[in-house]
């Protein structure tokens, strides 16, 4: 007589159950958003606020190209899961904590103001933003006089562009050299090694006589023979006139590289009328090596 009540209260108990489910909240999910932010024209004034989650990729699209070496982050909280000329996709390890606050920036490539944008990233249990576009504000009357001068360099700016670490800069002599079937000549040339750069900085003379001299290109070519094409630089600009001097600079990117080890290249610098001056033997000491020599 009482198998009918046993065998309706694990019913009456499973309707109960499905009717407390069903009137349980459902889970909440993050509205994503797509944003605008315009920088601020100064390096003190707020930062936009981003709004991310740890299951949400937000993608940063800047309005100029970006130098991805100075991404700064937290690497513990936030991950870069890519970079390239004008975007940034970021995304955190996992859901920021209530208050927590965690700072993400980078420079721009032109140097003109602002030089860095920067961003606070916090979680909000509303919504996401899978998408922020980056605006600059626009310069005085909308663009730039073509003679502005480009911002001073700090010295913390060459550690956060990558061009100095723990290791420093070393740095060499380099012989003077002469060459009179071109009547170029080099004096006072010196040699830089930092992390991922070599530099040779040296004074050229454009001998008496001799037409005005542009220099235009300069190659490192190393014992293996491949030659590798500087960045180059010439202080004051314009052609070297004749009987006069210039001071060259030409740089080059090799972030591959062992730095217990010595290189060596020759140094050749180009220009008007296929007149060209090649200096051999120029030596870029292996990081710490100590005093020039």
């Amino acid at each position: 007589m009482l198998q009918p009540f046993r065998l309706a209260l694990p019913l009456a108990l499973t309707i109960a159950w499905g009717a407390a489910a069903q009137s349980q909240p459902a889970t909440r999910t993050r509205i994503e958003r797509k944003r605008s932010v315009l920088l601020s024209s100064t390096s003190t004034g707020p930062m936009p606020v981003v709004h991310v989650a740890g299951d949400t990729p937000t993608v940063f699209l800047f309005s100029s190209p970006i130098q991805k070496k100075t991404l700064t982050f937290d690497e513990c909280r936030i991950r870069v899961l890519d970079a390239g000329e004008r975007s940034v996709i970021v995304q955190p390890v996992a859901d920021l904590g209530d208050g927590e606050r965690q700072e993400f920036g980078v420079f721009f490539a032109d140097g003109r103001a602002p030089a860095r944008a920067a961003f606070v990233l916090v979680t909000d249990p509303a919504e996401v933003n899978s998408r922020i576009d980056v605006q600059r504000p626009e310069p005085p009357n909308g663009t730039c006089p073509a003679d502005a001068p480009a911002p001073v360099p700090k010295p913390e700016d060459f550690v956060l562009l990558g061009y100095l670490g723990s290791e420093g800069v070393t740095t060499s002599r380099v012989q003077d050299m002469l060459d009179t079937a071109s009547g170029l000549g080099s004096e006072a040339g010196i040699s830089f090694r930092g992390k991922g750069w070599i530099l040779v900085d040296m004074t050229i003379t454009n001998g008496a006589g001799r037409p005005p001299w542009t220099p235009q290109e300069a190659t490192f070519t190393g014992r293996a023979g491949m030659p590798l094409r500087a960045r180059l630089m010439v202080e004051p600009r314009g052609p070297i006139p004749s009987g006069r001097r210039g001071r060259v600079l030409a740089v080059v990117e090799v972030p591959v590289m062992d730095p217990k080890a010595d290189l060596v290249f020759t140094v050749e610098v180009r220009g008007d009328g296929g007149r060209r001056l090649s200096t051999p033997d120029v030596r870029f000491p292996k990081s710490g090596a100590g005093a020039s020599q």
